[in-house]
């Protein structure tokens, strides 16, 4: 198989874990026999120093062209006086989510066992780790609905979200949610707030009905948002997959991420309607934390993410499990054996971006 590969590494610490994730895949192709096309692009804040917009139109058209988009992290401070729409992340993750359809983001929450003592929460809590997956319907509700700033009458400055779901949406996250929860435990956990949201009333109707339709081997449970995020903190290995809509996504996705360690460990797969020219689904595949300007530049940051965001690629966009899982199995023996970033380090020995992505790469 040739793979063709838009590569946007973005800003800050983004480029960083680039450069330790590209050796990673080129390898564990070359070693599987398949052969690997990749450019890279301008996006985020580099594309606003460079192009003019965050998204330039190069760099749109590269991703047309590609089976796959391997991103890295955009935006930070340096952008952060220019009006909310020229900014970083909602003029290039927003519009390239809407362009492709990638209406499904799917974000493993795993804690590995040599990880615990990173996880705020307590080890009794969480003996056997953590490995749970949020499935979060990504265009739609507030971030995509009608929106509005009117100075009324009075002189009052009135602002306005609208949050809106249709059926054919929550069907389609539904049938995401299904086939990941076939392949584990068989559990979906619906969030919600149908107790003061109509679209959340929706949601659970067309849930429930979706299921006993097409997945009545998939058992069911719903959970009110605040008390989830409660209970994620209480006993996250109730959970197998959680099916939510997109802000309390965006919300628990980063609390699941604090309670399995790091950030720097959580990668995200972006998956749409549209498919390659290998019949797999077309996907944006991203490091679930940010660019971390704090550390830029300092050889500190966690590639490991951006490392399990090749995986997820070439499990989904272009159906490679032996070698997702091969470097899945690299990097949970590389933190065996000890070597870790700072991050994950837990006041112990730390190694740099560099010898991490070099850890990793040596032991596929």
């Amino acid at each position: 198989m040739h793979l063709k590969i838009a590569v946007l590494p973005g800003d800050y610490i983004g480029p960083e874990v680039m450069a330790a994730a590209l050796p990673v895949l080129e390898a564990v192709l070359k070693k599987s026999g398949h052969t690997l096309e990749h450019s890279t692009h301008d996006v985020g804040g580099a594309g606003i120093d460079n192009h003019g917009k965050a998204l330039p139109d190069s760099t749109l058209e590269a991703c047309r062209a590609a089976d796959a988009i391997l991103f890295g992290s955009v935006g930070g401070p340096k952008w952060e006086k220019l009006p909310p729409a020229e900014q970083p992340e909602r003029a290039s993750l927003l519009p390239l989510r809407k362009h492709f359809t990638l209406y499904a983001n799917v974000r493993p929450g795993l804690l590995l066992k040599n990880l615990i003592d990173t996880s705020p929460i307590r080890p009794d809590r969480i003996p056997n780790g953590v490995d749970m997956v949020c499935i979060r319907e990504l265009t739609g509700g507030l971030y995509f609905g009608p929106k509005s700033t009117t100075t009324l009458a009075d002189g009052d400055i009135e602002a306005i979200d609208t949050m809106v779901y249709r059926k054919s949406e929550i069907e389609r996250i539904t049938d995401v949610a299904i086939a990941t929860a076939r392949g584990r435990r068989k559990h979906i956990t619906l969030v919600d707030k149908a107790n003061v949201l109509q679209t959340s009333v929706l949601w659970r109707k067309v849930v429930a009905d979706r299921l006993k339709a097409t997945a009545p081997d998939i058992t069911l449970a719903v959970m009110y948002i605040d008390n989830a995020a409660m209970q994620l903190v209480l006993k996250p290995s109730q959970f197998d997959v959680l099916l939510t809509e997109n802000m309390f996504g965006d919300i628990l996705s980063d609390e699941m991420a604090v309670i399995c360690g790091s950030l720097g460990m959580m990668a995200s797969a972006s998956l749409g309607l549209n498919r390659n020219r290998h019949g797999y689904g077309y996907g944006l595949f991203e490091p679930s934390g940010g660019t971390a300007p704090d550390i830029a530049g300092q050889d500190k940051a966690n590639p490991c993410a951006q490392i399990l965001s090749v995986a997820l690629m070439l499990r989904h966009s272009f159906g490679l499990e032996t070698e997702a899982k091969s470097i899945e199995a690299a990097v949970e023996k590389t933190i065996a054996e000890g070597i870790r970033t700072a991050d994950i380090a837990a006041g112990g020995k730390a190694v740099g971006t560099k010898a991490m992505g070099a850890a990793i790469l040596a032991r596929l």
